[in-house]
Protein backbone atom coordinates (compact mmCIF):
# COMPACT_ATOMS: atom_id res chain seq x y z
CA UNK A 1 0.00 0.00 0.00
CA UNK A 2 1.33 3.41 -0.96
CA UNK A 3 2.19 5.89 1.75
CA UNK A 4 3.94 9.23 2.07
CA UNK A 5 7.54 9.06 3.25
CA UNK A 6 10.45 11.48 3.12
CA UNK A 7 14.09 10.50 2.75
CA UNK A 8 17.04 12.55 3.97
CA UNK A 9 20.26 11.30 2.42
CA UNK A 10 20.46 9.79 -1.06
CA UNK A 11 24.00 8.41 -1.04
CA UNK A 12 24.85 4.85 -2.02
CA UNK A 13 22.73 3.34 0.75
CA UNK A 14 20.05 6.02 0.98
CA UNK A 15 19.76 6.07 -2.78
CA UNK A 16 19.12 2.32 -2.86
CA UNK A 17 16.49 2.67 -0.14
CA UNK A 18 14.88 5.54 -2.02
CA UNK A 19 14.91 3.61 -5.29
CA UNK A 20 13.15 0.68 -3.65
CA UNK A 21 10.54 2.93 -2.04
CA UNK A 22 9.89 4.69 -5.34
CA UNK A 23 9.62 1.45 -7.28
CA UNK A 24 7.13 0.02 -4.76
CA UNK A 25 4.83 2.99 -5.28
CA UNK A 26 5.51 5.04 -2.16
CA UNK A 27 4.89 8.79 -2.29
CA UNK A 28 8.54 9.68 -1.82
CA UNK A 29 9.98 13.11 -1.06
CA UNK A 30 13.76 13.34 -1.00
CA UNK A 31 16.33 15.85 0.20
CA UNK A 32 20.10 15.66 -0.27
CA UNK A 33 22.78 18.29 -0.82
CA UNK A 34 23.82 16.44 -4.01
CA UNK A 35 21.31 17.50 -6.67
CA UNK A 36 22.38 14.71 -9.03
CA UNK A 37 21.50 12.05 -6.46
CA UNK A 38 18.14 13.68 -5.84
CA UNK A 39 17.45 13.83 -9.56
CA UNK A 40 18.07 10.09 -9.90
CA UNK A 41 15.16 9.48 -7.52
CA UNK A 42 13.01 12.20 -9.08
CA UNK A 43 13.41 10.32 -12.36
CA UNK A 44 11.75 7.37 -10.62
CA UNK A 45 8.80 9.46 -9.47
CA UNK A 46 10.02 11.02 -6.23
CA UNK A 47 9.50 14.69 -5.39
CA UNK A 48 12.48 16.87 -4.53
CA UNK A 49 12.46 18.97 -1.35
CA UNK A 50 14.58 22.10 -1.11
CA UNK A 51 15.38 21.56 2.60
CA UNK A 52 15.12 19.07 5.40
CA UNK A 53 12.30 21.17 6.83
CA UNK A 54 10.33 20.87 3.59
CA UNK A 55 10.91 17.12 3.55
CA UNK A 56 9.78 16.91 7.18
CA UNK A 57 6.60 18.82 6.40
CA UNK A 58 5.77 16.59 3.42
CA UNK A 59 5.34 13.24 5.18
CA UNK A 60 4.38 11.71 8.53
CA UNK A 61 7.44 9.43 8.27
CA UNK A 62 11.00 10.63 7.66
CA UNK A 63 13.87 8.24 6.97
CA UNK A 64 17.44 9.43 7.50
CA UNK A 65 20.37 7.60 5.93
CA UNK A 66 23.56 9.49 6.79
CA UNK A 67 27.16 8.78 7.76
CA UNK A 68 27.73 10.21 11.24
CA UNK A 69 25.87 11.46 14.34
CA UNK A 70 26.81 15.08 13.66
CA UNK A 71 25.34 14.86 10.16
CA UNK A 72 22.12 13.33 11.49
CA UNK A 73 21.96 16.06 14.13
CA UNK A 74 22.37 18.84 11.59
CA UNK A 75 19.89 17.29 9.18
CA UNK A 76 17.22 16.99 11.86
CA UNK A 77 17.87 19.85 14.28
CA UNK A 78 20.06 22.30 12.36
CA UNK A 79 18.85 25.37 10.47
CA UNK A 80 16.33 24.26 7.88
CA UNK A 81 16.31 20.80 9.41
CA UNK A 82 13.52 18.26 9.65
CA UNK A 83 12.40 19.44 13.08
CA UNK A 84 11.55 22.88 11.70
CA UNK A 85 8.94 21.52 9.33
CA UNK A 86 7.75 18.24 10.82
CA UNK A 87 4.37 18.07 12.51
CA UNK A 88 4.00 16.79 16.07
CA UNK A 89 4.03 13.01 16.10
CA UNK A 90 6.15 12.66 12.96
CA UNK A 91 8.10 9.40 13.04
CA UNK A 92 11.80 9.66 12.30
CA UNK A 93 13.40 6.37 11.27
CA UNK A 94 17.17 6.69 11.39
CA UNK A 95 18.70 4.02 9.16
CA UNK A 96 22.21 5.40 9.64
CA UNK A 97 24.80 3.36 11.54
CA UNK A 98 25.86 5.57 14.44
CA UNK A 99 26.80 5.40 18.12
CA UNK A 100 24.06 4.08 20.47
CA UNK A 101 24.60 6.87 23.00
CA UNK A 102 24.40 9.52 20.29
CA UNK A 103 21.16 7.89 19.14
CA UNK A 104 19.69 8.16 22.63
CA UNK A 105 20.59 11.85 22.77
CA UNK A 106 19.07 12.51 19.35
CA UNK A 107 15.88 10.66 20.30
CA UNK A 108 15.57 12.71 23.49
CA UNK A 109 15.90 15.93 21.52
CA UNK A 110 13.31 14.68 19.05
CA UNK A 111 10.91 13.99 21.90
CA UNK A 112 11.36 17.60 23.08
CA UNK A 113 10.07 18.63 19.64
CA UNK A 114 7.14 16.22 19.81
CA UNK A 115 8.74 13.83 17.32
CA UNK A 116 9.11 10.07 17.60
CA UNK A 117 12.37 8.20 16.93
CA UNK A 118 13.26 4.68 15.82
CA UNK A 119 16.82 3.62 15.12
CA UNK A 120 16.81 1.03 12.33
CA UNK A 121 20.36 0.32 11.15
CA UNK A 122 20.62 -2.29 8.45
CA UNK A 123 22.54 -5.26 7.20
CA UNK A 124 22.63 -6.41 3.59
CA UNK A 125 23.83 -3.27 1.85
CA UNK A 126 22.50 -1.66 -1.30
CA UNK A 127 21.92 -4.94 -3.17
CA UNK A 128 19.46 -6.17 -0.52
CA UNK A 129 17.77 -2.77 -0.32
CA UNK A 130 17.07 -2.90 -4.05
CA UNK A 131 15.32 -6.26 -3.67
CA UNK A 132 13.52 -5.43 -0.41
CA UNK A 133 15.52 -8.00 1.56
CA UNK A 134 17.38 -5.91 4.13
CA UNK A 135 17.80 -7.11 7.69
CA UNK A 136 16.87 -4.37 10.17
CA UNK A 137 17.58 -4.25 13.89
CA UNK A 138 15.34 -1.64 15.51
CA UNK A 139 15.32 0.32 18.73
CA UNK A 140 12.38 2.36 19.98
CA UNK A 141 9.03 2.19 21.69
CA UNK A 142 7.01 -0.86 20.67
CA UNK A 143 4.26 1.24 19.10
CA UNK A 144 6.77 3.34 17.15
CA UNK A 145 8.60 0.31 15.77
CA UNK A 146 5.27 -1.22 14.80
CA UNK A 147 4.34 1.98 12.95
CA UNK A 148 7.74 1.97 11.25
CA UNK A 149 7.12 -1.51 9.85
CA UNK A 150 4.60 -0.12 7.38
CA UNK A 151 7.38 1.67 5.52
CA UNK A 152 10.30 -0.59 6.37
CA UNK A 153 8.54 -3.70 5.07
CA UNK A 154 9.07 -2.34 1.55
CA UNK A 155 12.85 -2.50 1.93
CA UNK A 156 13.37 -5.27 4.47
CA UNK A 157 12.38 -8.91 4.86
CA UNK A 158 13.63 -9.26 8.45
CA UNK A 159 12.69 -6.55 10.97
CA UNK A 160 13.36 -7.15 14.67
CA UNK A 161 12.72 -4.83 17.60
CA UNK A 162 15.73 -5.25 19.88
CA UNK A 163 14.58 -2.97 22.69
CA UNK A 164 14.37 0.76 23.46
CA UNK A 165 16.03 3.50 21.44
CA UNK A 166 19.72 2.68 20.91
CA UNK A 167 19.25 -1.08 21.02
CA UNK A 168 19.17 -1.25 17.24
CA UNK A 169 22.49 0.58 16.96
CA UNK A 170 24.06 -1.66 19.59
CA UNK A 171 22.93 -4.72 17.64
CA UNK A 172 24.36 -3.23 14.45
CA UNK A 173 27.77 -2.92 16.11
CA UNK A 174 27.56 -6.59 17.05
CA UNK A 175 26.60 -7.38 13.46
CA UNK A 176 29.63 -5.49 12.20
CA UNK A 177 31.97 -7.33 14.56
CA UNK A 178 30.68 -10.64 13.20
CA UNK A 179 30.92 -9.44 9.59
CA UNK A 180 34.43 -8.02 9.96
CA UNK A 181 35.78 -11.21 11.50
CA UNK A 182 34.07 -13.31 8.85
CA UNK A 183 35.40 -11.14 6.03
CA UNK A 184 38.94 -11.53 7.35
CA UNK A 185 38.59 -15.28 7.84
CA UNK A 186 37.24 -15.81 4.33
CA UNK A 187 39.90 -13.57 2.77
CA UNK A 188 42.66 -15.41 4.62
CA UNK A 189 41.25 -18.80 3.65
CA UNK A 190 40.99 -17.69 0.03
CA UNK A 191 44.66 -16.75 -0.03
CA UNK A 192 45.67 -20.06 1.54
CA UNK A 193 43.63 -21.99 -1.01
CA UNK A 194 45.22 -20.14 -3.90
CA UNK A 195 48.75 -20.48 -2.52
CA UNK A 196 48.13 -24.22 -2.02
CA UNK A 197 46.83 -24.69 -5.56
CA UNK A 198 43.14 -25.25 -4.72
CA UNK A 199 40.44 -23.50 -6.78
CA UNK A 200 39.02 -21.08 -4.22
CA UNK A 201 35.99 -20.40 -6.39
CA UNK A 202 34.87 -24.00 -5.83
CA UNK A 203 35.10 -23.85 -2.03
CA UNK A 204 31.72 -22.16 -1.37
CA UNK A 205 29.91 -24.97 -3.18
CA UNK A 206 32.03 -27.63 -1.47
CA UNK A 207 31.25 -26.20 1.99
CA UNK A 208 27.62 -25.24 1.37
CA UNK A 209 25.44 -26.36 4.28
CA UNK A 210 28.41 -27.24 6.51
CA UNK A 211 29.45 -25.49 9.70
CA UNK A 212 31.87 -23.21 7.86
CA UNK A 213 29.18 -21.95 5.51
CA UNK A 214 27.98 -18.34 5.66
CA UNK A 215 26.51 -15.67 3.44
CA UNK A 216 29.90 -13.96 3.35
CA UNK A 217 31.61 -17.19 2.28
CA UNK A 218 29.10 -17.67 -0.53
CA UNK A 219 29.18 -14.08 -1.77
CA UNK A 220 32.75 -13.04 -1.11
CA UNK A 221 35.10 -15.98 -1.60
CA UNK A 222 34.50 -15.91 -5.38
CA UNK A 223 35.07 -12.16 -5.33
CA UNK A 224 38.20 -12.50 -3.21
CA UNK A 225 39.47 -15.22 -5.55
CA UNK A 226 39.01 -13.12 -8.68
CA UNK A 227 39.94 -9.78 -7.06
CA UNK A 228 36.48 -8.44 -7.88
CA UNK A 229 36.53 -5.11 -6.06
CA UNK A 230 33.23 -3.70 -7.30
CA UNK A 231 31.96 -1.58 -4.45
CA UNK A 232 28.89 -2.52 -2.43
CA UNK A 233 30.34 -1.18 0.83
CA UNK A 234 33.44 0.66 2.03
CA UNK A 235 36.37 -0.38 4.17
CA UNK A 236 36.41 3.01 5.91
CA UNK A 237 32.77 2.58 6.91
CA UNK A 238 33.75 -0.69 8.58
CA UNK A 239 36.49 1.21 10.42
CA UNK A 240 33.83 3.60 11.73
CA UNK A 241 31.68 0.74 12.95
CA UNK A 242 34.56 -1.18 14.52
CA UNK A 243 35.67 2.00 16.28
CA UNK A 244 32.14 2.22 17.66
CA UNK A 245 32.24 -1.41 18.79
CA UNK A 246 35.56 -0.85 20.55
CA UNK A 247 34.22 2.28 22.25
CA UNK A 248 31.24 0.28 23.48
CA UNK A 249 33.55 -2.52 24.65
CA UNK A 250 35.55 -0.04 26.71
CA UNK A 251 32.36 1.23 28.36
CA UNK A 252 31.17 -2.30 29.11
CA UNK A 253 34.64 -3.62 30.07
CA UNK A 254 34.39 -6.31 27.39
CA UNK A 255 37.58 -7.94 26.09
CA UNK A 256 37.51 -8.14 22.28
CA UNK A 257 40.97 -9.16 21.00
CA UNK A 258 39.77 -10.45 17.62
CA UNK A 259 37.84 -7.25 16.98
CA UNK A 260 41.00 -5.27 17.76
CA UNK A 261 42.87 -7.23 15.09
CA UNK A 262 40.12 -6.75 12.53
CA UNK A 263 40.01 -3.04 13.27
CA UNK A 264 43.76 -2.68 12.81
CA UNK A 265 43.72 -4.48 9.45
CA UNK A 266 40.92 -2.20 8.24
CA UNK A 267 42.73 0.89 9.55
CA UNK A 268 45.94 -0.19 7.83
CA UNK A 269 44.17 -0.56 4.48
CA UNK A 270 42.47 2.80 4.96
CA UNK A 271 45.86 4.40 5.71
CA UNK A 272 47.16 2.83 2.50
CA UNK A 273 44.48 4.67 0.52
CA UNK A 274 41.99 1.80 0.19
CA UNK A 275 39.34 3.12 2.56
CA UNK A 276 36.94 3.83 -0.27
CA UNK A 277 37.24 0.31 -1.66
CA UNK A 278 34.86 -2.58 -1.08
CA UNK A 279 35.54 -5.24 1.57
CA UNK A 280 36.79 -7.42 -1.28
CA UNK A 281 39.95 -5.29 -1.26
CA UNK A 282 40.91 -6.98 2.02
CA UNK A 283 42.87 -9.29 -0.27
CA UNK A 284 45.42 -6.50 -0.53
CA UNK A 285 46.42 -7.31 3.06
CA UNK A 286 47.77 -10.67 1.90
CA UNK A 287 50.01 -9.38 -0.86
CA UNK A 288 53.64 -10.40 -0.55
CA UNK A 289 56.62 -9.57 -2.78
CA UNK A 290 55.37 -12.04 -5.40
CA UNK A 291 51.70 -11.11 -5.28
CA UNK A 292 50.00 -9.16 -8.01
CA UNK A 293 49.74 -5.44 -7.40
CA UNK A 294 46.52 -3.59 -6.79
CA UNK A 295 45.33 -1.74 -9.88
Amino acid sequence: MAGAVSLIGAGSMGGAIGERLARTGQQLTVFDLDAEKVQALVDLGARAADSGAAAGAASPVVITSLNAPIIVERAVFGPGGVAEGAAKGTLIIDMSSIDPDATKDLAARAADHGLRWVDAPLSGGAPKAETGELTLMCGGAEADVEDARGVLSHVASNITRMGPVGAGQTTKLINQVLCALNFLAVAEATQLAQDAGVDAEMIPQALRGGRADSAILQEYMPRFATRDYRRTGRIDNMVKDLNGAQDLARRTHTSMPMTALAAEVHRMLTAAGLGGEDQAALMEYFKGPNKEHFE
